[in-house]
């Protein structure tokens, strides 16, 4: 049954937007496709994509690959491709992104082949296929751009087009294969790939130095899901259940040495997955689609966590936890492996068919990750960790000129990387949630189980998940979907309220697009209206109109003040109750105490966080006060917000107002009060959790003699404050944080930290940190000045976590110089980096800039390169929203 206020919702939505959404991947006219030859272009374009798999059916790889002990060595490999063709009219191309000298013999159908390598592609010549079953045999060198070799493991990540980058491969998300791999390694290495061992032949020894891996065939697959791991690991397994994957165990390599977080993170790793698995299959209505499901836990992984089938590869630092682990990380190490589990059924057995629909897969494992860790974790807030985790991060990209809609067009899957970000991740699942509100749960449910049925071991589109969702309610979804999935941006908020002898008279809302735009995005929110006797009216907003009246408002007593989105669900930047008629201009310490005492007045956590967030929106968009007071906010609120999600937010945000939108003089000025604050609360607080969370921003913001002193003395002695658990990876922050200060120590701290550092993993990342904090300018230099060659940055999330130490705000004035080479290398970084590394640089240098003439630079590049790469032009906007801003607010 549809809601009211649905079918209003829905009505409004086809009148409000006319831009055509960006045209699916779908079959294509076959005529066309077979008259008019494919050219031959680098990448993996829509017309190759649509062509191939049009002609190929039945594709299967046997992969053999030799690993050879010294990673300065190539990998040798030979590979046998089978498949079905429908037509020998043209040429066939195989992708491989590597160097035609790695090309060694190529037999097609038993016939020796020349090799024709040209523009990223293996051409196999019309002449030597056949209409019906093929079999392509090549000799190669395997490429190693996306092997991740270092000095003991390996490891593939191949989203989302980087298996042509190791082997020729027809690499496109709808042609899926099964593959069959053997690998040969050293005898004293581990190995993990997406498909069981072969049960009769498991492992087997070459010589005594070298092991054969034989692997089963996989299930089939897309080509970005195939993955293997291989390297001196450990292996932790959990027996298996009589649940999910019964009768299977469960398996985990990992590099982790400190007994104390194996022994606390071992158990609930696999119960975590348990606990998804059970959840997914029960909503789903469909069993566990593969034939394994093994994990690899690998030391500064690019991601969080990959979902290969059958061996999801994780970030080990997310996974293993000790005792001092805050309950926000507990909360994300549930939430990334249920989301990694949930890919199994969304991505994975049913994938898109085309990369303008990857946010597909990603809205809907961060959905059903919120939905798994409600449940598999005590205590926890569902409603309370979607809007910490989602808007501050979904708004950081939507508020800025770069803003990118949800569902991205794309002519060629070279460009895929640039899809991802944080629109997909954070603004997918906040629209996915308001779209299930307006269905109901229960038909939204069924109507994810019949496309996952329809589709399952297949691809699918957007475009079909929105039918069948269309025909479970009457309210119009594909007018809906315009404005949600296919453009940018987001609505602000105003209201017009009017009293007539101490009542509502008339409560009026009204929206309009944040860039002056007439869109309008129809939504339901809560407005909360509270009186000084603590109580409390929440009314629901249908949002379906540029003005809304809000009737139910009438005759209500005049509130002590409303608050706009109090359940947090709502989109946009809301207003605030200014019942003081306090302006922008003026009687600032009175507003933040008026704030400071309605949110003391709000009991609800989620109302609460709603409240931060949109607070920061609001000072960053110049509307009702300025940085300073709601710092002041934030310090009232210190000793009194005493939940922890709410803490960390509140903490997060008034970091980033210190640093980035206070002068270095305020600063100065304000850190002696401060640090006092927070020390202070630190002490007051009873929960230890909370207790470490206020020694982080204690330890973010400490510029005093005082304040350092007290750091080191902690560091020093590794004594922390009562009540907090520093583990070494604190101590190892906090040396660096240390570091970044100049601190005059007896003795070098870092030198000394790395002694007590007993991972080899973890040493050889602070031995990579520690020329970007060397005191001296001229290694500094050095330092940056190594990052323009590939190989130096090979460990991406090594580089990204020197850069920020680089670019401190405490070495900005030495670090500005950078600014221009950095923006230089944007485009090399894209071609060599992963998905996530363009951004991640460009938020690693100018996250924290806010002087002219670093906006300048950036102004300046962009003006000098007017036909630069559009998505990396929208990531450079994105990632210097913050810098552009502080040009504007900081006085």
């Amino acid at each position: 049954m549809l809601r009211p206020w649905a079918a209003g919702l829905l009505l409004a939505t086809a009148a409000c937007t006319s831009t055509r959404p960006p045209q699916p991947l779908d079959a294509p006219k076959e005529a066309e496709t077979v008259a008019a030859a494919v050219r031959v272009e680098p990448g993996v374009s829509q017309a190759l994509a649509r062509y191939r798999r049009q002609q190929l059916r039945g594709l299967s790889y046997a992969l053999t690959l030799l690993v050879p002990a010294d990673k300065q060595q190539d990998v040798q490999a030979t590979e046998t491709i089978r498949f079905q063709l429908k037509s020998t009219a043209q040429p066939l191309q195989l992708d491989f992104k590597e160097q035609t000298e790695r090309l060694q013999q190529l037999t097609v159908n038993g016939r020796s082949v020349p090799i024709d390598h040209r523009q990223e592609h293996l051409i196999i010549p019309a002449a030597a296929l056949r209409a019906g079953p093929n079999e392509i045999s090549i000799h190669f060198r395997a490429g190693n751009l996306s092997l991740n070799r270092n000095d003991d493991f390996l490891y593939t990540l191949l989203v989302p087009d980087r298996a042509r980058t190791v082997f020729p491969v027809f690499d496109q998300p709808d042609l899926k294969a099964s593959f069959q791999l053997t690998l040969d390694v050293p005898s004293d290495w581990q190995a993990l790939a997406n498909a069981p061992l072969y049960p009769d032949r498991r492992v087997y020894p070459v010589n005594d130095s070298v092991y054969t891996y034989s692997f089963a065939p996989s299930d089939t697959i897309s080509t970005y899901l195939f993955s293997f791991v291989a390297g001196k690991f450990q292996t932790a397994e959990s027996p298996a259940t009589d649940g999910p994957l019964a009768g299977r165990n469960m398996r985990l390599l990992h590099r982790e040495t400190d007994p104390d977080k194996l022994r606390l993170s071992l158990g609930p790793i696999f119960q975590i997955h348990r606990d998804a698995l059970a959840f997914l299959e029960d909503y789903t209505a469909l069993p566990y689609p593969f034939k394994k499901l093994d994990l690899a836990a690998l030391p500064d992984f690019q991601y969080g966590g990959m979902e290969h089938v059958g061996a999801i590869d994780y970030r080990a630092s997310t996974l293993f936890l000790d005792a001092g682990a805050t309950q926000d990380q507990l909360l994300a190490r549930s939430s990334l492996i249920s989301h990694e589990t949930a890919h199994m059924w969304f991505g994975d057995l049913v994938t898109m068919r085309w990369f303008d629909d990857v946010w597909m897969k990603e809205v809907f494992a961060n959905f059903m990750a919120d939905k798994i860790t409600q449940r598999a974790v005590p205590g926890a807030n569902y409603d309370l960790k979607f809007v910490v985790d989602h808007y501050p991060a979904a708004y950081a990209v939507d508020r800025t000129a770069g803003a990118n809609p949800i569902r991205q067009p794309l002519d060629n899957l070279q460009d895929a990387g640039s899809l991802y970000g944080g629109i997909i991740y954070h603004k997918a699942p906040i629209m996915m949630r308001q779209l299930e509100r307006l269905m109901g749960e229960e038909a939204f449910r069924d109507g994810l189980r019949e496309y996952l049925h329809r589709y399952a071991h297949g691809n699918a589109t957007w475009p079909d998940l929105i039918q069948i969702l269309d025909a479970r309610t009457p309210a119009d979804l594909q007018a809906w979907n315009q404005v949600w999935v296919n453009q940018p941006g987001r609505p602000v908020f105003d209201y017009e309220l009017q009293l007539k002898d101490g009542k509502i008279s008339q409560l009026e809302l009204t929206q309009k697009a944040e860039d002056g735009s007439d869109r309008l995005w129809p939504q339901l929110f809560e407005v909360l209206l509270v009186y000084p006797d603590g109580r409390t009216k929440e009314l629901t907003v249908n949002m379906n109109q540029p003005r809304v009246q809000l009737s139910e408002a009438v005759g209500a007593p005049a509130p002590q003040f409303m608050l706009f989105n109090s359940t947090g669900l709502g989109y946009g930047v809301f207003p605030m109750d200014d019942q003081l008629n306090v302006r922008l201009e003026y009687r600032y310490d009175a507003l933040a105490k008026a704030l400071g005492r309605n949110l003391a007045q709000l009991p609800s956590p989620v109302a609460r966080a709603a409240s931060y967030v949109n607070l920061y929106e609001n000072v960053l968009n110049g509307r009702y006060l300025a940085p300073r007071p709601l710092l002041n906010v934030y310090r009232q609120r210190l000793p009194l917000e005493r939940e922890e999600l709410n803490l960390k937010l509140m903490t997060s945000q008034l970091t980033d107002i210190y640093w980035k939108l206070l002068t270095p003089a305020q600063r100065t000025a304000l850190a002696p009060t401060l640090e006092r604050e927070l020390w202070q609360a630190l002490a007051q607080n009873p929960a230890p959790n909370q207790k470490k969370l206020l020694f982080k921003a204690y330890q973010s913001v400490a510029l005093t003699q005082d304040a350092q002193t007290r750091l080191y003395r902690i560091w020093d002695q590794q004594q922390p404050p009562a009540g907090v658990t520093l583990t070494e990876d604190d101590y190892t922050a906090l040396a660096l944080a240390l570091a970044v200060r100049d601190y005059p120590a007896p003795a070098p701290i870092l030198a000394r930290q790395l002694t007590r550092i007993k991972n080899p993993d973890r040493q050889r990342r602070l031995q990579f940190l520690l020329p970007a904090l060397a005191p001296e300018p001229a290694t500094r230099d050095a330092f940056f000045a190594s990052l323009s060659d590939e190989q130096n940055r090979e460990k991406e999330a090594w580089v990204t976590a020197a850069l920020g130490y680089l670019h401190h705000p405490l070495r900005a004035a030495a670090s500005e110089k950078y600014l221009p080479q950095s923006l230089a290398l944007l485009e090399e970084i894209q071609r060599t980096g992963d998905i996530f590394f363009p951004y991640d640089w460009l938020r690693a240098t100018l996250g924290y800039y806010q002087t002219p003439t670093a906006a300048r630079t950036v102004r300046d590049f962009l003006a000098a390169h007017p036909q630069y790469n559009p998505r990396l032009r929208a990531k450079l906007q994105q990632a210097a929203d913050d810098l552009l801003r502080a040009e504007k607010l900081v006085r």
